[in-house]
């Protein structure tokens, strides 16, 4: 039986945005006579929205604004200037999206990125269309890990945990899936923190080659 609901998450999952969220955030330092961070540095700070990205590349240069807001305010003036610039979607994760709607099963997207440049960022790349839902980290009074994003969207969609799916790249995503009752799928090529092994997953895939097989979406 196909899913009655798969839920995606966005950065590291979907998309590729380290490139373009190293550039804000390098720029924000700068704005604050600090030195850039590398791509990779980035890449590890990222999931668990934007108040916790900015924080983290502030502590990493040892960097005390008086209002940690305004970093964050500058984080997203220069993000929002060039969200699409560098920031690439992985390879099959179109055609995967086009198998999956093509099936019928409905697919969403739960992200702790704001919701407007989400959905911006997924219009730009061409992805918008496959997505009936799009939460944000600011959608809600809460953001994942916890449930309630999830539980929420399985609510709209009238789809219960067991029979629905999470696809994510990172410990924060697990945890969540794992909180909500639903099974979890990992994309390796993610932004994860630890080892693919101390991941709790339904399947751990090399790439979105192998996801319509596993919801039970059958080859074309």
């Amino acid at each position: 039986m196909l899913p009655a609901l798969v839920i995606f998450d966005l950065d590291g999952t979907l998309i590729d945005s380290a490139p373009d969220l190293a550039v804000a955030i390098s720029a924000m330092l700068a704005d604050y006579g600090r030195e850039p961070l590398s791509v990779g540095e980035v890449r590890r700070m990222v999931g668990d929205g934007v108040a916790m990205l900015v924080a983290r590349a502030l502590a990493a240069r040892d960097c005390r604004p008086a209002e940690p807001a305004e970093a964050e305010r500058s984080f997203m003036h220069h993000y929002e200037s060039g969200a699409t610039s560098l920031t690439t979607v992985f390879p099959g994760a179109a055609q995967a999206l086009q198998a999956l709607s093509a099936a019928g099963i409905p697919l969403a997207v739960a992200t702790n990125k704001p919701a407007r440049i989400a959905t911006d960022i997924l219009a730009g790349l061409g992805l918008a269309k496959y997505f009936a839902r799009v939460i944000g980290g600011d959608s809600l009074p809460f953001r994942k890990p916890d449930p309630r994003v999830v539980l929420a969207l399985l609510e709209e969609f009238a789809a219960r945990p067991k029979d629905s799916l999470l696809v994510g790249d990172s410990e924060v995503d697990a945890a969540t899936a794992s909180a909500a009752g639903v099974p979890f799928a990992l994309m390796k090529h993610g932004y994860r923190r630890g080892p693919v092994e101390a991941i709790p997953c339904r399947a751990a895939l090399e790439s979105f080659a192998e996801l319509p097989a596993l919801v039970g979406v059958p080859a074309r």
